[in-house]
């Protein structure tokens, strides 16, 4: 007689999957101490208000920062009253270097050479100035950043960070201490919009 095949009766083989979780037991701690975490920080900024919009603080003081290619403008929204005279204008030779930085870098790659705002811009100026407003006008937060088209982005962060705040010495202390710096919030609210 002839024997019947018995494998049709048998029940499917269970799936071992031990080795698999013992895997993801170690990989998944390992991957989870390894991430890096980003934290992004997010500047709030608000329009300018147009006609009809949101009031001021203080209707009889505007402070606007004006950034164009060759100053810094402090103007009271109706008359410039503070000029502050980009930093390489008068110096020839560094804008022949920095125009060469730049035809180099368009030859060789992509990316455009920036130089730090220190260096164009006289920040520490601006912000003494903006030291004396906020000393007559204490209880002002809000403030218009207005910016040529062709300004870097990198320049619009600096001039930013010198309106919201500036580091203040105490008099007379020594310039390694730390604690006898003082940080004073200057106008934090800043409205960005394009230079006239």
């Amino acid at each position: 007689m002839r024997r019947r095949h018995q494998g049709r009766n048998k029940e499917a083989p269970e799936l071992d999957i031990t080795a698999f979780l013992n895997l993801m037991v170690v990989l998944v701690p390992f991957l989870l101490v390894s991430a890096v975490f980003s934290r992004v920080t997010i500047l709030e900024l608000d329009m300018p208000a147009g006609a009809g919009g949101g009031a001021p603080d203080d209707p009889t003081v505007t402070v606007e920062v004006v950034v164009r290619k060759e100053a810094l403008e402090i103007s009271d929204g109706e008359k410039v009253i503070a000029r502050f005279p980009n930093l390489n204008a008068g110096d020839e030779t560094a804008d022949d270097v920095q125009q060469d930085q730049i035809d180099q870098s368009l030859q060789g790659a992509e990316a455009l050479v920036v130089p730090p705002t220190e260096e164009v811009y006289d920040l520490k100026k601006l912000s003494q100035f903006l030291l004396q407003i906020k000393g007559s006008y204490p209880d002002k937060t809000d403030s218009i950043l207005l910016m040529e088209p062709d300004i870097a982005y990198e320049h619009l962060v600096g001039v930013m960070d010198a309106v919201r705040g500036v580091d203040v010495r105490e008099e007379g202390a020594d310039p390694d201490d730390l604690e006898a710096v003082e940080h004073v919030v200057l106008f934090p609210d800043i409205s960005i919009g394009d230079a006239p």
